[in-house]
């Protein structure tokens, strides 16, 4: 990476400081103040965490920390931390709150043929409700109690204020048996579950209505809603499809928040999928809005090519696409299975922007309202 583009790059201080590793016993996420909190969250979606129950234990100093950096970016910098408005926890009363029995009987038991994602910290089936209606529900598998009601906490903290017609609309949720998330779900499923599965290839215009409503809804996250946010996890597995194969956006799981004062956030451990992530991220621990626009362009190539982001030998399809997109090679880039059936402006069009959202150095990189521009330029 060029010396003037690293230091354009990473002049903020870092948003990460240390702290003790531990305040109480290893055990506590498993004693009975912690079922009080469960109790406390099967009340209904009308409750608050402003001000939580006397029987919810102290967190750890680690988990504290990583909540309070998600939530509350720049706590440990000298730049001056936005404050949190008393209803940040707040549940939407159109939330539901599901009993464990209806989600395993809405996935069949959490069957494995309706696993439709798995990463480090969830899972996430295809399930169908007694009602008919489909949803994705994603299962908080990390670690202890504590650790998964942390993430439960951080991610619903983000998905209340997020409202657009490009991200994946949030349900309800479920707290007995394990710490559930509801979305409201399509047959189609994920774009991945169709692009790369046994059934018919998407065609060029179902391909082209992706690449558009997934632009205008990181265009969302990151300056049209109400807290400036960096998914951190854009792939085809996160990006829904509704019945006319809008793209919505989900997953938050690794979401940070950014107050507008800083430039980036810096974390110091690698999180995410390997394909989506830039290059500043593995040099730096670097996270703003690059690394959201990054993954955008590999998932236009994959729209694109109808290549994974990493095949099954572990090839990066940014590596092969490149030296393609430098002598602009169309042909040889189209996805075969859509046999010269696309549109040729369009296609360039998405060539182009995937060409700049893969750029090396992340200030050479377009700003999502910039890229959505792009694209609907045709």
């Amino acid at each position: 990476m060029p010396d003037d583009c690293r230091s354009l790059e990473y002049e903020a201080p870092s948003s990460h400081g240390s702290t003790s590793d531990s305040e109480c016993p290893p055990d506590v996420a498993n004693n009975a103040q912690w079922r009080g909190l469960l109790r406390f969250m099967k009340k209904g979606s009308h409750m608050r965490f402003a001000h939580p129950p006397k029987t919810i234990p102290k967190l750890t100093r680690r988990t504290v920390k990583r909540i309070k950096e998600d939530l509350i970016p720049g706590l440990h910098s000298s730049v001056p931390t936005p404050s949190l408005d008393p209803d940040f926890y707040c549940f939407k009363s159109s939330w539901i709150n599901f009993s464990f029995a209806q989600l395993k009987a809405a996935t069949n038991d959490f069957s494995d043929d309706l696993l439709i994602g798995k990463g480090g910290y969830a899972e996430v089936y295809k399930g169908k409700m007694e009602d008919g209606t489909y949803v994705a529900i994603k299962r908080l598998t990390r670690g202890s109690q504590e650790e998964m009601t942390a993430d439960f906490l951080s991610e619903l903290g983000i998905i209340v204020h997020v409202d657009h017609p490009n991200i994946a609309r949030l349900i309800g949720y479920g707290v007995e048996g394990g710490m559930f998330l509801v979305l409201q779900l399509s047959p189609h499923g994920s774009l991945a579950g169709i692009l790369y599965g046994p059934r018919e290839k998407l065609d060029w215009n179902i391909r082209f209505k992706v690449a558009l409503g997934t632009a205008e809804g990181l265009q969302y996250l990151h300056e049209g809603c109400q807290r400036r946010i960096i998914h951190r996890d854009i792939k085809a597995a996160n990006i829904l499809l509704s019945e006319d194969f809008e793209p919505q956006v989900s997953d938050f799981g690794l979401a940070k928040w950014l107050p507008d004062q800083w430039t980036h956030h810096t974390v110091d451990k690698i999180e995410g999928t390997f394909g989506y992530l830039p290059p500043e991220f593995f040099m730096h621990g670097v996270v703003d809005e690059k690394t959201d626009v990054y993954a955008y362009g590999v998932l236009l190539l994959e729209l694109i090519t109808g290549r994974q982001a990493l095949d099954s030998s572990q090839k990066s399809l940014v590596m092969w696409a490149k030296p393609l997109l430098s002598v602009d090679k169309i042909k040889e880039l189209a996805d075969p299975c859509l046999s010269d059936a696309y549109d040729e402006e369009q296609m360039k069009i998405l060539v182009i922007t995937a060409s700049l959202c893969i750029e090396h150095c992340s200030v050479e990189r377009p700003q999502m309202s910039q890229a959505s521009s792009i694209c609907q330029t045709f």
